[in-house]
């Protein structure tokens, strides 16, 4: 009896007898010190707020050039389709581009299994700049590319190689850009500064949007298939250069750097978690199996509304509601720019409420708001069309402002770069990149316009019971981290929170 009540207060999932409790207080307090020491001043990091502002910055941009490479081809996919696919049917040649988009998505879990452990193992600044290098060099190639005509079979052979390439090197960029962000920031704002990844998201497909509207509406649409399209593609060159630039710039990250240097003394708790075997796959599955399972169902409906907006609707208003092409681009610029002028705000609401409150508020919103926001945009008047879209473009933000916070905190320090990437591109390798082309051939088949709202509502679904099961982590330590406060003021108080209570 003496034994069992020496045991662990939470052994086996089990809280002990209260009466072994009470027999033996001291034993018990000494148990619950060693499993939860209290904080030294020395455990908490107390970030730079300049240093942290960089980071930020050279993340954020480098993210919105990844994507405003990645946004070009989603934007040009029909002239593409007639460049690449000749062919006697418009659907044909779509199917075939939008193919061609997903194939990019089938590398880059292999990406996210290869940059993702190696972040966790050499650095998340050094494997950021290395997808950078990879995104660069495979855009400006694709607008080097001869058309079909030109080379017959080889034209679409090296888009794909070309396409799979940059599917490769984003695989390591939204894990390792959201883990740079999230261990830099303080723990009580990681919300607000994690929402500047998404609005780099916006500005990379805002900047491709309006570049190739910009383009259409100066060339035409007979000079944008005979080499306007190119264009956009050999701008990426130089936009690279600057991400690059940016990013090797900066020392890695406070978390990482703690990892690495064996003299840091940090809390036994904390310490215990970090010292584990970082970089093994193997482990990631067998270990962290439920926040992958987690992590792949949130992103999952997240891309699949993401995709379906900044995407998939212009190609909808152009090949399915006969809008012209930069008339249909020019409303999702505008609604872009309205959500870049929020999305921070809904981070400084998610660092307030909680991530679960706001993702819920999104995912909700899509499946109560998509059939009424794809009636108004069948409606096919400028209001109308402009109401959907803005009423899908809430909804989405909610998601956007605080998913580059809430994800990163589902996994420990020493193997977040890689699980993140594992779970993220899994995901987006299976929902992600496929929406456009499931929802073209949804529509072909049914011949239902309603079918992007039926399969966002879907994926909403899938959301909302994910955020249901998922940990409120706003304001708490990143998992395997000391805790990260703004000033020394901070770290005094929670030190000091720590203290016992004297006794009189």
């Amino acid at each position: 009896m003496e034994r069992e009540a020496a045991t662990s207060p939470n052994d086996n999932g089990q809280e002990s007898d209260a009466a072994a409790i009470r027999r033996h207080p001291a034993l018990f307090r000494a148990i619950r010190r060693r499993q939860n020491p209290r904080l030294r001043r020395s455990d908490i990091t107390v970030t730079d707020e300049a240093a942290v502002k960089r980071a930020v910055k050279a993340a954020s941009l480098g993210n919105a050039m990844e994507w405003f490479d990645f946004g070009i081809y989603a934007y040009l996919a029909g002239t593409i389709g007639r460049v690449f696919f000749p062919s006697g049917s418009d659907t044909a040649q779509l199917l075939s581009s939008f193919a061609t988009f997903a194939v990019a998505f089938l590398v880059r879990p292999l990406g996210g299994m290869v940059f993702g452990p190696m972040g966790d193992k050499i650095g998340r600044k050094k494997v950021l700049a290395l997808t950078m290098i990879l995104m660069a060099i495979g855009t400006a190639a694709i607008g080097l590319i001869p058309s079909y005509a030109s080379i017959g079979f080889w034209a679409p052979v090296l888009l794909i190689l070309f396409r799979l390439l940059q599917g490769f090197s984003t695989g390591g960029e939204y894990g390792g850009a959201s883990t740079f962000i999230a261990e830099y920031a303080p723990d009580k704002r990681r919300g607000f500064f994690g929402s500047f990844l998404e609005l780099g998201t916006l500005a990379g497909y805002t900047g491709a949007a309006s570049l190739v509207t910009a383009l259409t509406a100066w060339l035409g649409s007979d000079t944008m298939d005979a080499w306007g399209w190119r264009i956009p593609f050999l701008v990426a060159a130089p936009l690279g250069i600057v991400g690059i630039y940016l990013r090797l710039k900066l020392d890695d990250t406070p978390a990482f750097l703690q990892l690495q240097d064996s003299n840091v003394h940090v809390s036994d708790a904390a310490n215990a978690v970090e010292t584990t075997a970082r970089g093994d796959l193997a482990k990631i599955f067998r270990t962290h199996w439920r926040a992958l399972v987690l992590c792949i169902a949130l992103v999952g409906a997240y891309n699949i509304t993401d995709y379906m907006l900044l995407s998939y609707m212009p190609t909808y208003l152009s090949d399915e509601l006969h809008y012209s092409e930069s008339h249909g681009l020019m409303i999702l610029v505008a609604t872009m720019v309205l959500l870049m002028l929020i999305i921070n705000q809904v981070g400084r609401l998610s660092d307030r409420f909680g991530r679960k409150p706001l993702l819920m508020t999104g995912m909700i919103g899509f499946f109560v708001l998509s059939a009424p926001a794809f009636v108004l945009v069948q409606d096919g008047s400028l209001l109308a069309v402009s109401a959907g879209m803005l009423m899908l473009g809430l909804s989405l933000v909610c998601l956007l402002g605080t998913m580059s916070a809430a994800l990163p905190a589902m996994f420990p320090t020493n193997v977040r770069y890689g699980s993140l990437s594992v779970g993220y591109n899994l995901s987006a390798s299976l929902f992600g990149g496929t929406t456009p082309l499931v929802i073209t051939a949804l529509i072909g088949v049914t011949g239902s316009d309603m079918m992007p709202a039926y399969y966002a509502m879907a994926a909403a679904l899938v959301g909302v019971v994910a955020v249901a099961c998922m940990k409120e982590t706003a304001q708490q330590p990143l998992e395997g981290s000391p805790p990260s406060v703004q000033t020394d003021e901070e770290a005094a108080e929670l030190v000091e929170a720590q203290a016992p209570t004297p006794k009189f």
